[in-house]
This record gives structure tokens, sequence and C-alpha cells, in this order.
């Protein structure tokens, strides 16, 4: 496996327990999110919002968990299949406090060097 792919595979890791991921992204890091349930106007964000919607996250799920189906490499890219799982704390649509939701998604990572420069995800939630 390349570095970029271990890379890819710490972040999730870093996200699924909780941790800070700030060192993984470069300084002028880009997330772009399309359209999903979640998120149904999409949005861009750079660190200081990303580093915001974690710490919101932290307080609203129990638990999550990434298993990483397929993964590519191309020039500087990662290209990761993750099917998702989490527990809220809070209810979600129609879950209430304590289910859990699945979502299957790609994200692409472009890097510069071992650090993440804009992370690309497409989100598909399974009904709740």
């Amino acid at each position: 496996m390349s570095g970029r792919l271990d890379i890819a595979r710490a972040y999730l890791q870093a996200i699924e327990r909780n941790e800070t991921t700030e060192s993984f992204f470069a300084p002028d890091i880009e997330q772009v999110e399309y359209t999903d349930r979640l998120n149904p106007n999409g949005g861009r964000s750079g660190l200081a919002e990303m580093k915001a919607r974690a710490e919101r996250g932290r307080g609203m799920l129990h638990s999550r968990a990434y298993d990483v189906r397929h993964a590519y490499e191309q020039g500087d890219t990662v290209i990761l299949e993750v099917g998702w799982s989490a527990t809220f704390n809070v209810a979600v649509g129609t879950l209430p406090a304590g289910d859990t939701m699945r979502a299957h998604f790609a994200v692409f990572l472009d890097f510069e060097g071992n650090r993440i420069r804009c992370q690309r995800n497409y989100d598909c939630f399974e009904p709740f």
C-alpha cells in the first residue's frame, strides 16, 4: 500500500476515534460536500468550518465506523469507497437517539505532499 493510501486510512481512523484531524490537512484545505439528504445544498468549507463541524458532531455522535471497501490512488488523488455507520445521541429524521444511520460514500482526497489539500464527498444515505 502506498504512503498516501495509508494516510487516507489513518485519517478515517482518526475521525472514527474522535481525534483531531488537523495534522492531515494542508493549510489551505478545502472540503466540498455534494448534495445529500443531510446537506441538501451541499457546500464548501475551509479548515475553520471543518473544525467547527467536527466539534458539533462530537456532541451528536455516540460512535461511528468506516469500512473502506475499495481504495485507489491516481497521481496526487486517493479515492475511497466507504461504508459508514453512526449511532447518534440525538434523533435524526425518523431515527430515534441510539439508532444507527448508514451511508455509502466515495471520498476523493487530493494531496499536496503528504497533506490533504482538497476533500470531495459524495454521500448516499440509507433511508432515515
